[in-house]
């Protein structure tokens, strides 16, 4: 059973729980809430056409089992710089002070790849021994940009070296995600 445990504007406010905690994030209009509702087989996320739709931390239970966390997107959506510069540093708390988190799955648009605002993501799990792990969303689409950044886990130390390839509207590349997170 997936339960809606809540949408959060600070991590201090977060509740304390013994679950292992599964977060997702990405450039906005990456995919992720759909991707999140591939995942678990039901719509648990708001879907938006408007990028950065997702301004707060949404927790959802499974099964009191596991946590998935729907952090907000970063890079394209319209907002002030105040706001960008608070949920960076919200960002960035949940990171670096959350326990329950197990693995940040960071979701690059395959069509596009990974710009500056991924890879500085990236650089700070890695300085700060944060688990994460690359999902190429949108494989279902047609690719526009030829010359696009291989990454390689050899260059960054807390990458989990299996990078995924997934289409939430196909629902290819999702059994992974499933596994990781205990989904039957």
């Amino acid at each position: 059973m997936i339960k809606f445990v809540g949408s959060f504007e600070t991590v201090p406010a977060l509740p304390k729980t013994q679950f292992a905690e599964y977060a997702f994030i990405g450039r906005s209009n990456v995919g992720k809430s759909s991707l999140i509702n591939a995942v678990v087989g039901a719509p648990i996320a708001r879907t938006s056409n408007t990028p950065g739709r997702t301004q707060s931390l949404n927790l959802f239970n499974l099964d009191d089992r596991v946590m998935i966390v729907d952090l907000p997107g970063y890079g394209y959506a319209k907002v002030s710089k105040v706001d960008a510069m608070r949920w960076l540093k919200r960002l960035e708390e949940y990171l670096v002070t959350r326990r329950q988190l197990k693995r940040l799955f960071i979701l690059i648009d395959s069509r596009i790849g990974a710009k500056d605002a991924d890879l500085d993501l990236m650089d700070f799990c890695d300085a700060n021994a944060i688990p994460y792990q690359i999902v190429y969303t949108k494989k279902d689409k047609k690719v526009r940009e030829a010359k696009q950044l291989e990454i390689k886990h050899t260059d960054h130390g807390a990458m989990v070296p299996e990078i995924l390839e997934t289409s939430a509207e196909k629902k290819t590349g999702i059994e992974p995600i499933r596994a990781t997170l205990g989904i039957k």
